[in-house]
């Protein structure tokens, strides 16, 4: 009874840990827009460096984070996590006061750090804290409880900093003196420092809760088995582990694709910013549909695996409305890719990791890094839009990354030599 209550505890210590990093990563599809009026941006690819800054940190700093991780164990590393995220929420501060867009992804780009080490030792510990057979129904969980979030986050930061966005941008596009669009400018900018001063103050509490928390230590090394550390000398020799980091990769691309781009792809094909700003809002929501689905399903009444290939192809099916419909239809394609994104985490992460025995940290730290894909997609995406057309762009840009998927999902996991 006390290691069943343990085991709920620990589960719901990790799903608040989900809720704050779902809430603060989906921030990014209300800062877009945002911080392009708000820093007078004159390009999409430079708004675009919103996700890029964010996305990046995860590249550089999974590895370390893995090796602090060894060094603190995981309680100690989440705890740290959250309190490098409250340091990039507080340089939201400065930033908004110098109207900074340098500032503005540097804060970014430290909360991404935090960001990566609280992934690095959150997913492999709800991935094996209960049998491997179920890591995709747990981490399906704690996706509900990361979209959700997420959903509500747009929400919240885009009626406190869009609010009047359309009316702010028709008076900033009309002719007027200097001083009096900077002073608009400028009180803009200045809306961000309460949402971000908050948020900052609330991510130290969680930090000092977590450190006392009585979440228990978790043994990688427990399921070291014939492909563990006694026939494998280097991560690298697991190959279904490198095809994931591939794909993972080409998953969290084509996620923020969904997520974050719907908007700029709406103001693209002429919807005001007053309704692109919450647009993000459904693709979490058609996420959350999924995770449930997921939560039911796996492994019930389809295998993980199972359930990447069917998602791949749902992707494949929906990109392609994207490109044969326009108007609101095509935002609502975009939006449907959340549901086929929802179980593709969920599976890819203990596919990838199964049976990598001590290398199960470093394991993780490569996959969190493959997180990057949510940097480099939308900047293509970015670039090749202006040549191609935003339909056309989108397809050509997502419906292969699904392809990729779906081989994983069915023939990558299993190359084990």
């Amino acid at each position: 009874m006390s290691s069943n209550k343990n085991y709920i505890l620990s589960i719901s210590i990790i799903g608040i840990l989900f809720f704050i990093f779902g809430f603060v990563t989906w921030l990014n599809g209300t800062l877009i827009p945002f911080l392009k009026l708000a820093c007078d941006l004159q390009t999409d690819a430079e708004a675009l460096l919103v996700t890029f800054a964010f996305y990046m940190a995860y590249f550089f700093l999974a590895i370390p984070s893995s090796y602090i991780l060894n060094k603190t164990g995981f309680k100690k590393g989440m705890s740290w996590g959250l309190a490098v995220m409250a340091m990039g929420a507080l340089l939201f501060i400065p930033a908004a006061l110098q109207r900074s867009f340098p500032l503005f992804l540097m804060g970014l780009f430290v909360q991404g750090m935090g960001l990566a080490l609280l992934q690095t030792a959150s997913n492999p510990y709800i991935s094996v804290i209960g049998p491997i057979e179920s890591a995709a129904q747990r981490i399906s969980i704690m996706g509900i409880c990361n979209k959700i979030a997420g959903a509500l986050s747009p929400l919240v930061l885009g009626a406190i900093v869009l609010r009047g966005a359309g009316e702010i941008e028709i008076k900033l596009n009309a002719p007027t003196d200097l001083i009096t669009r900077e002073s608009l400018l400028q009180e803009l900018s200045q809306r961000v420092i309460l949402p971000y001063g908050i948020m900052a103050v609330v991510l130290i509490l969680l930090a000092v809760m977590i450190r006392l928390s009585p979440l228990p230590e978790i043994e990688m090394n427990r399921d070291a088995g014939k492909e563990s550390s006694s026939t494998k000398t280097n991560v690298f020799q697991f190959p279904y582990l490198v095809l994931g980091i591939i794909c993972l990769f080409l998953y969290v691309g084509v996620e923020v694709m969904a997520g974050d781009v719907i908007g700029t792809y709406g103001k693209a094909i002429g919807i005001s910013i007053d309704e692109t700003k919450v647009f993000t809002s459904y693709t979490l929501w058609s996420m959350v549909v999924g995770y449930i689905l997921g939560i039911i399903a796996i492994p019930k009444y389809i295998k993980q695996q199972q359930a990447l290939a069917l998602s791949a192809i749902v992707g494949i099916i929906f990109s392609v409305g994207v490109f044969f419909t326009t108007g609101y239809t095509s935002i609502i394609f975009i939006a449907l890719l959340g549901f086929a994104n929802a179980l593709m985490w969920p599976a890819i992460f203990p596919l990838a990791i199964e049976g990598l025995g001590k290398f199960t940290k470093i394991g993780s730290a490569l996959l969190i890094m493959g997180i990057s894909g949510g940097a480099i997609l939308p900047q293509i995406y970015a670039r090749i839009v202006p040549a191609l057309g935003p339909p056309a762009s989108f397809l050509l840009l997502v419906a292969p990354c699904y392809v990729y998927i779906l081989f994983y999902a069915t023939k990558g996991y299993r190359i084990r030599n």
